[in-house]
């Protein structure tokens, strides 16, 4: 037999690993298969080492289109860039595994996660995962894993553990957690306004729930592993200047520069006082391991720098910024920033700053999804934009980062739980979030400037949304929880804890952890303290803007809506689309939707209104009993052929036209002659008869001719024309 396969119950369904039957050259390969969702995932390591100075790792999620019976809707009909789900799929990867690499591991390491089959139920996202700890954990790749990975939902009240694609659209949150056998190390979560407690509860469950992939694994790694390969870790030559380095530092007045208020100044004093301990270290003129030397206490300062700033905040509750461990950095905002726009805001928190804007679009505008899920579009969008002048830097840009994505991905899942309903609202709706300064917690901006950016363009949300990114330094048994993180308090300190909701819950939130897991107290004074900050900023964003706007914006467009007979949608199209462009023509887009609703989009509500009664003149349907002012379009031996309104026709017998015999119509009326006509009978074909209600119940009525085949429905006395 080839392979070998290990098997455990996940949730409700099986999960097996199976490896040694696929991409056996590979240092590590496993695959996995979940129902009907197969993927198979690999891990490989370049035997030289990297000269670069940090982790070179990467992580690929591929999705191949056969895996759902699809062929790709590119033009050269092939897979290309991976699309956004792919790489929010790897980032889940990459923050799961990236912190259990050994310090000073610098070989380049690719994990690849391929999925060969979706049954579109279970999703592969948090398989990836797994995959990636049971490939580490069998290759000779130096990593201390294992971890692995769930999904939670909560339907009705209860928990599920990795919930179908069906279920989740009944649940109250899409959480996911990875962790180790005993912590927690990255979550993920959009919620629908979620309390603080629920979430904990529910990041336990599935910290309990993934122990059992966590021993399969286990079981895996004793069984077949291989011996991890000795990997040469750089030789620290700053360590023994650490002691020195920081008693002359501090006397120098590294408290002092590490505690200036502003990030350019403080960023200039350190340098400054870093600048001035080195050079006083290199004698002039030494030449033979002056490099070396230089690197060594460059590597040695950054050390010095860490400790004093963790010592600052551990024993003294003091941040770089000044602030205590609880303090929100001074906000400003401004509303109606853009005078285009239809919605725009500007809010700043300390030396971060976003610019929001909301668009406001037809469903033409929709995003197509084009990847593994059932989904076809997506009418709500929110792009994220970092661009190198946020931080004061210079550097190439592209198109977006894979940062940028997930950082744009998080503040949409927060403000997506409060928008209202496509048929409450039907606009297609998109935020940017332009970065124009950024020290710590842009994401969380991005968040808050997007609310109010829709408050000002008039959208009825349910709620304002706000978020703040919490951190954390952790010392042995100490340990400190930060609101409001800084840029510097991010890269020296243990966790990046991402928070967003409105006063009632959580919507949203993101945590990513450098040390080896948090547990669920720290979690819960997070959380409590994240409450705290975000009901602060949310009373801020009140005081310039509490509730949405009771008008839409003036320069938004309009959407006028109307439903007809979804069996008269072809007279509203026309003939290959020539009623819809003529409608177009008048200044508005149309949409017709197959239930017979039709939406009017339009930057000039008259002429919405104006497209509107077109169609209602269209589609108008008449009634038995109604009476019209017609004009006369069309004469026949038998009758006259009157147009009621657009569209619309009905024919007057010559025995209702007058109480006196007549011989012909034209003695009577001619086209163009206009008088007023009652509907008598609408046959099932939709034919008309019309009396003139002033000779009704003077003259007898006309009985209705039962329709022939063959018939022209004129309802005339003359035989069909055959040719």
């Amino acid at each position: 037999m080839i392979g070998k396969t290990y098997k455990t119950m996940l949730g409700e369904r099986e999960l097996s690993i199976e490896t040694g039957k696929l991409a056996k050259l590979v240092s590590g390969s496993v695959t996995l298969r979940y129902g009907d969702t197969v993927v198979l995932v690999t891990a490989q390591a370049r035997e030289e080492k990297s000269t670069l100075d940090f982790l070179p790792l990467t992580v690929e999620f591929e999705e191949r289109h056969y895996a759902v019976g699809k062929i790709p809707g590119s033009f050269h009909r092939r897979e290309g860039r991976p699309g956004e789900k792919a790489i929010l799929s790897a980032r889940i990867t990459d923050r799961q595994i990236r912190p259990l690499f050994p310090k000073g591991y610098r070989h380049e390491t690719q994990v690849i996660i391929t999925v060969l089959s979706a049954d579109q139920q279970n999703m592969p996202d948090v398989l990836g995962p797994i995959g990636a700890s049971a490939a580490l954990s069998i290759s000779d790749i130096p990593w201390n894993g294992p971890t692995a990975c769930v999904r939670v939902g909560q339907i009705d009240g209860q928990f599920v553990l990795n919930p179908t694609a069906d279920q989740l659209e009944r649940s109250r949150m899409d959480l996911v957690v990875a962790g180790t056998r005993d912590a927690v190390m990255m979550v993920e979560a959009g919620a629908q306004n979620v309390a603080e407690e629920d979430l904990v509860a529910a990041i336990e469950f599935a910290h309990a729930g993934m122990q059992g992939v966590l021993t399969l694994i286990e079981q895996m790694r004793a069984e077949l592993g291989q011996e991890k390969f000795n990997f040469l870790a750089d030789g620290d030559l700053s360590t023994d200047l650490v002691p020195e380095l920081a008693e002359a530092a501090r006397a120098a007045g590294l408290r002092d520069a590490l505690l200036t208020a502003k990030k350019k100044d403080r960023s200039a004093a350190i340098k400054a006082l870093r600048d001035r301990l080195i050079q006083a270290r290199i004698p002039e003129g030494e030449v033979e391991g002056a490099e070396e030397r230089l690197v060594a206490l460059k590597a040695a300062f950054g050390k010095v720098e860490k400790q004093e700033l963790r010592r600052l905040i551990l024993e003294d509750d003091l941040r770089a910024d000044g602030r205590n461990s609880k303090t929100v950095r001074p906000i400003w905002i401004e509303t109606r920033a853009l005078p285009r726009a239809h919605g725009s805001a500007i809010f700043t928190r300390g030396e971060t700053q976003v610019l929001g804007v909301a668009t406001l679009g037809t469903e033409r505008d929709e995003i197509l999804v084009d990847d593994l899920t059932t989904e076809t579009g997506d009418k709500f969008l929110l792009h994220y934009n970092f661009p190198p002048y946020s931080t004061g830097e210079v550097k190439r840009m592209g198109g977006q980062s894979r940062r940028e994505i997930g950082h744009g991905n998080l503040a949409k899942r927060a403000i997506r739980a409060v928008l209202p309903t496509f048929e409450e609202f039907p606009y297609v709706i998109r935020l940017v979030g332009e970065v124009l300064e950024s020290n710590g917690s842009s994401s969380m901006a991005t968040v808050c400037s997007g609310t109010l950016a829709l408050m000002d363009a008039g959208v009825p949300i349910k709620a304002p949304v706000a978020g703040v990114a919490m951190g954390l330094v952790m010392e042995g048994d100490r340990y400190r929880v930060l609101t409001d993180i800084l840029g510097l308090e991010d890269a020296l300190g243990d966790m990046d804890f991402k928070v967003c909701g409105t006063a009632d819950g959580i919507t949203a939130l993101q945590m990513d952890i450098k040390v080896g897991g948090i547990t669920p107290q720290v979690m819960r004074e997070a959380l409590a303290q994240a409450r705290e900050g975000r009901l602060h900023i949310l009373g801020k964003m009140a005081e310039v803007l509490a509730a949405p706007r009771a008008e839409l914006s003036p320069t938004a467009p309009r959407i006028v809506s109307l439903k007809i007979n979804p069996e008269l949608i072809g007279k509203v199209i026309g003939p290959g689309g020539k009623q819809i462009r003529e409608l177009e023509a008048m200044g508005a887009q149309v949409t017709v939707e197959e239930d017979g609703t039709i939406r009017i989009f339009s930057a000039d509500g008259a002429a919405a209104e104006a497209v509107k009664a077109r169609i209602e003149g269209i589609t108008r349907e008449a009634k038995v009993g109604e009476e019209f002012d017609g004009t006369v379009v069309k004469t026949a031996p038998f009758g006259a052929f009157i147009n009621l309104f657009a569209g619309q026709d009905g024919m007057l017998h010559i025995s209702q036209m007058s109480e006196e015999r007549i011989n012909a119509v034209e003695d009577v009326l001619n086209v163009g002659d206009k008088l007023r006509v009652k509907i008598a009978n609408i046959d099932d074909r939709g034919k008309i008869d019309l009396i003139r209600p002033e000779l009704e119940g003077k003259i007898a009525p006309r009985e209705p001719r039962p329709a022939r085949s063959g018939d022209r429905g004129d309802r005339g006395g003359r035989p069909p024309r055959r040719d």
